[in-house]
């Protein structure tokens, strides 16, 4: 295929045939990145170089709409954030920090799937052959048929992938590819959206489950081009706290399941070994208790979760008090204390306050309001509050209570760990309420302060 090269502006999409430091449409600086660009029929001729047969339009409702196949990976926690199994043709985005475990949990991926009797390709762009087999002789994993190649250029990962004809196939990472029609250096945004473009093409002709490992920004982003997640079908962050042995796997996107299901992995000297009960990793009370802490349960994707969430609030030394949240929004934070001054009549405008949720997850949903309010309170009060008390609810700027969703199955997930009393809102009290459980409704702020007091 004749190819030439071109310039594009990555902020407005505008071309132009050569590079300049600016570009001439939007005036931004330092945004044209190199693209290529097929000459005169040069796409169709490419569909039929590949075997590609041309696209007829059906009627959608004579489509086929049973249930996608999927194939068990072995790895349970996965398999959830997957939406049930791997999927043929299907193309998966996993990103993370350096270190997180990436390569390790796709290099367990694909024992289990060759043990299973799938024919996999590892590619690794970073690691040479002697690397990866020591790392899966350190975790003791059987690779015993497991094909493997060094390589970074896209083409000849084709060749070897039309030759090998694999089921499964990993390149790690997507970053240290290039292909040789481009002569920017691998990494570079064209490079990442080219080479992926081709694999992504190559995925879903030959029916191959392909997963890329993408490298993530300071911020935590994916690198590269904002297209990329358009690109693939599944997107995954791989999170944790470096200085803590549990990892957490979210799907962000996903075509073939929900999106913001969560897996969650246990960092062990074999490997990621898959946690069953992470409420109890998130639940790390001791037996003393203590002030400013209180237990939410929120839900992420189809799975409810018990968190411990803690406070602290002390007398602040400068003009402004800080706000500081971990694993919570600070932004959220600053409107719930505004909230419990306005109709709650306590004022935090002289103290300092900080949040954290245990365990290094990441609470999005607005389910915790409620426990946060709670541990705020208990901190300034340094009154505990009972162990057995649960919490959860999203807290208005008119002071109500407004109700979460899924309500029941959060309840009885607090009961089948022990819990005995939860303060919820009313529209989310079950009917026939939960054995074992007193359940205290409330619809404002003011019942919420009540019920602490009583």
């Amino acid at each position: 295929m004749a190819v030439k090269q071109a310039f594009q502006c990555r902020e407005c999409g505008a071309t132009a045939p050569k590079w300049s430091g600016r570009c001439g449409d939007c005036g931004a600086w330092n945004s044209m990145e190199e693209i290529a660009l097929a000459r005169g029929g040069g796409r169709r001729a490419a569909a039929h170089m590949a075997g590609e047969q041309l696209a007829e339009v059906t009627d959608l409702g004579q489509a086929d709409t049973g249930e996608t196949p999927r194939i068990r990976s072995g790895i349970g926690e996965l398999d959830r954030v997957l939406g049930g199994g791997l999927v043929t043709g299907s193309v998966v985005l996993i990103g993370g920090d350096p270190g997180i475990g990436k390569s390790t949990l796709l290099l367990q991926l694909m024992s289990r799937l060759q043990a299973g009797g799938l024919s996999c390709l590892y590619v690794s762009g970073e690691e040479s052959t002697r690397q990866v087999a020591m790392r899966a002789g350190r975790l003791g994993l059987e690779v015993a048929g497991l094909r493997f190649v060094p390589e970074t250029r896209v083409e000849r990962i084709l060749e070897l992938a039309a030759k090998e004809r694999p089921a499964a196939m990993v390149i790690d990472s997507i970053q240290t590819l290039y292909t040789e029609e481009l002569s920017s250096a691998p990494g570079g945004v064209s490079q990442v959206r080219e080479s992926a473009a081709r694999l992504v093409q190559y995925a879903k002709r030959s029916g191959t489950a392909l997963y890329l490992v993408g490298h993530v920004t300071k911020e935590g982003a994916l690198a590269g081009p904002r297209v990329l997640e358009h690109m693939v079908d599944t997107v995954l962050y791989f999170e944790g706290d470096p200085g803590s042995r549990f990892r957490v796997v979210r799907a962000v996107k996903n075509r073939f399941g929900a999106v913001n299901e969560l897996g969650v992995f246990a960092m062990t000297d074999k490997g990621l070994r898959e946690v069953s009960n992470p409420s109890a990793i998130f639940l790390s009370r001791t037996g003393e208790d203590a002030a400013g802490s209180a237990v939410i349960v929120t839900r992420e994707g189809t799975r409810p979760l018990l968190v411990e969430v803690q406070a602290l609030v002390d007398d602040s030394q400068l003009a402004n008090p800080r706000r500081v949240c971990v694993g919570l929004e600070q932004n959220r934070l600053a409107m719930l204390l505004a909230v419990l001054h306005r109709h709650g009549g306590v004022s935090m405008a002289d103290r300092d306050v900080f949040v954290n949720a245990v365990g290094g997850v990441r609470i999005s949903e607005t389910g915790a309001d409620l426990g946060v309010i709670c541990a705020v309170l208990s901190s300034l009060r340094d009154a505990p509050l009972p162990r057995d008390l649960v919490v959860f609810g999203e807290l208005g700027l008119a002071g109500e209570v407004r109700p979460v969703q899924n309500g029941p199955e959060r309840l009885k997930e607090a009961a089948k760990h022990g819990f005995r009393r939860a303060i919820v809102p009313r529209a989310n009290v079950p009917k026939g309420g939960v054995e074992g459980l007193e359940v205290q409704p409330v619809s404002r702020l003011g019942e919420v302060i009540d019920a602490l007091n009583g």
